[in-house]
């Protein structure tokens, strides 16, 4: 469902030279990987007979034996599923190292391997386009390196050989350019140390680069050993991002499947100006017969944070690229300003406290001292003394130039100047607060001709969730590319260089209520006012944004990928629910996001409407947006 194929790399038990065993042991991982709904099933190169097989390549008989094989494949392999099979092929006297493609007891096509045997035993298929070939009892099979398997509008598969994959013109990214989404790497790669990790590297890249899945399936343990060993490694990689892979060096039969996202790369490729457009080769589509049921159930772990890492230490290493990114940027705008240093309006909250530690951070890239940082906490009608005591203090133990100004006397004032009572406690009465603290902290900074710093984040301008020319304005906003979920994890990293005292109250303020404190606190003087009691929890909104945005992924299937990745978390109405509330302020916003501030980009997704990050007219409709989630396959 929502363009979900589950792939499969087979890895069979073989026998050297043994295409009798070898075939049954085919069948027999085909049969499981098919029962699993596997689209797409692809074999270890020359699976029939082994890769290792030296000069007996040469003899009729093992090749008589692996056509008898490949017969009986043909007619015992389940239908639906489509194999691609490793096999020797003659073509024109010649002996190929090839990959077999087979649908519903068909042969539709064979892909032969590119770069030169070693061995100087099989020929190089470089360069052989719009050929056929006789196999399997069947006449003009398409044969070739100019083949696409078209299985379904967005699954669309090459074959490029493990080898081929390496070579300095790799012809990967010349099919993918020329519409393959699926790339898969039958390969007999032998296991040497460090190997598997650079085949992990390998996939990554080119999946990114080229913008669609690979799946890379390699010879197992049943492999000749007389020189090296094989160890069945099977990967699966999409749009840059590897999948958990099965353990090597198993000794029995086995299959990996991974469930790729075929939508997702479609829309990515959508979205890629850089994607090569109109490349000079002409590709055979081979159509495949009918496209195979889309997955109603994932066998696929979806991240609730996709903004973090899994992985601690790549969490670090991310958390303090984007801390000196932020400083990087911000400390360019002070040089070019000609600042005398920096305004922060600070509040106890994440957002505030992020751009405290990164201005810090800031004045010390530029050997300046953290005094000539103003920092002002503004009191106002919500402010409780648990936020108003963690500003405090975390300023004190940074040594920034500390100033206290209420505005509670000043809004009175504005209300009565508008004729609004101050005990409704609407909109007008929440926005007035924000817009009176921005206006004391940009004629603070004209003042003392410093920097005003905004303290927005990401996921507040994806819902609008500012007050427009209020905490929506600033002279540089440090914050606005950095999703909510990801400042608790900026905090500790950044804390775990502060003293002792400035680490605690960094664990308190992560552990408050997000709060925008405009309304007055509860009669224990505990927040009243808590954002995601409003509008849903950060969590989920975080995932909708990524996936809406980075891949534009429907709100059906929004909602499909959030049940799957909250589930015994958030009930499906309460999903629909924080859905509805997402989309709906992301529509309607973005006369906000329109004039957003200049601010440092720190991740691939931003909102400036500079640069071409994000474009969006302010008067889109609503209705495409609008669902009721009844289409969810249940």
């Amino acid at each position: 469902m929502y363009g979900f194929y589950r792939i499969s790399a087979g890895v069979p038990r073989l026998n050297v030279a043994d295409p009798a065993f070898n075939s049954a042991e085919i069948l027999r991982v085909a049969k499981l990987a098919s029962e699993e709904q596997a689209a797409v099933v692809v074999l270890p190169e020359l699976a029939l007979t082994t890769a290792g097989c030296g000069r007996l390549f040469h003899s009729s008989a093992l090749l008589a034996a692996a056509d008898k094989a490949l017969v009986r494949l043909l007619a015992e392999l389940p239908s639906g599923t489509m194999f691609f099979i490793g096999a020797p092929v003659k073509w024109r006297q010649q002996l190929f190292d090839a990959s077999v493609a087979i649908r519903d007891g068909k042969v539709l096509g064979v892909v032969p391997r590119q770069t030169a045997d070693r061995g100087g035993i099989f020929a190089s298929g470089a360069g052989i386009t719009g050929g056929t070939v006789s196999i399997g009892g069947q006449e003009g099979v398409p044969f070739g390196t100019d083949l696409i398997f078209a299985l379904a509008p967005e699954l669309q598969i090459a074959v490029v050989f493990g080898e081929d994959l390496l070579s300095p013109f790799s012809p990967d990214r010349t099919l993918a350019a020329a519409g393959a989404t699926l790339i898969l790497s039958p390969a007999a790669s032998c296991e040497l140390v460090g190997r598997a990790a650079f085949r992990r590297e390998l996939l990554s890249f080119r999946s990114g680069e080229n913008r669609a899945g690979y799946c890379y399936c390699s010879s197992g343990t049943g492999e000749s050993t007389t020189d090296t060993v094989c160890g069945g490694h099977a990967l699966a990689a999409e749009c840059g991002k590897l999948l958990p892979e099965p353990p090597r060096f198993c000794r029995e039969s086995r299959f990996f499947s991974a469930d790729l996202d075929f939508s997702r790369i479609a829309a990515s490729r959508l979205a890629a100006l850089s994607c090569p457009q109109n490349v000079l080769l002409e590709v055979r589509v081979v159509s495949c017969g009918a496209a195979p049921v889309e997955l109603s159930e994932l066998h696929r772990e979806y991240s609730r944070t996709p903004f973090l890492p899994a992985d601690a230490g790549e969490l670090a290493e991310r958390c303090e690229e984007v801390l000196q990114i932020q400083s990087a940027g911000l400390a360019r705008r002070m040089e070019h300003t000609r600042s005398q240093g920096l305004v922060l309006g600070i509040s106890g909250g994440l957002d505030s406290t992020l751009a405290l530690v990164s201005a810090v951070r800031t004045l010390k890239l530029l050997g300046r001292p953290a005094s000539e940082l103003t920092t002002v906490t503004m009191p106002g009608f919500g402010t409780t003394d648990r936020t108003y005591r963690n500003a405090v203090s975390l300023c004190r133990a940074l040594g920034t130039d500390l100033r206290e100004i209420n505005i509670r006397e000043a809004c009175l004032i504005h209300f009565s100047g508008i004729g609004h009572d101050p005990q409704e406690r609407n909109v007008v009465y929440e926005n007035a607060q924000a817009r009176e603290r921005t206006q004391i902290l940009l004629d603070l900074a004209n003042k003392l001709n410093k920097l005003a710093v905004g303290t927005g984040d990401l996921s507040e301008g994806a819902l609008g969730w500012c007050t427009f020319n209020g905490d929506h304005i600033s002279m540089y906003g440090l914050n606005g590319s950095v999703p909510k979920t990801m400042i608790p994890a900026l905090l500790r990293h950044a804390g775990a260089s502060l003293p002792e005292e400035a680490r605690t109250i960094l664990e308190d303020v992560i552990a408050t209520p997000v709060s925008p404190e405009l309304l007055p606190a509860d009669a224990t003087g505990a927040i009243q006012q808590k954002t995601e009691l409003l509008i849903g929890p950060y969590e989920v909104h975080d995932f909708f944004l990524y996936h809406f945005r980075k891949y534009g992924a429907s709100p059906e299937k929004l909602l499909f990928l959030a049940v799957h990745a909250f589930q015994g978390i958030h009930s499906l109405d309460a999903l629909k629910g924080y859905l509805k509330i997402f989309l709906r302020r992301f529509v309607t916003q973005q006369f906000k996001r329109n004039c957003c501030p200049d601010g440092p980009k720190v991740g691939t997704i931003s909102f400036s409407p500079r640069g071409g990050d994000w474009e969006m007219p302010s008067d889109a409709a609503l209705a495409p947006w609008l669902f009721d989630g009844e289409t969810l396959a249940k």
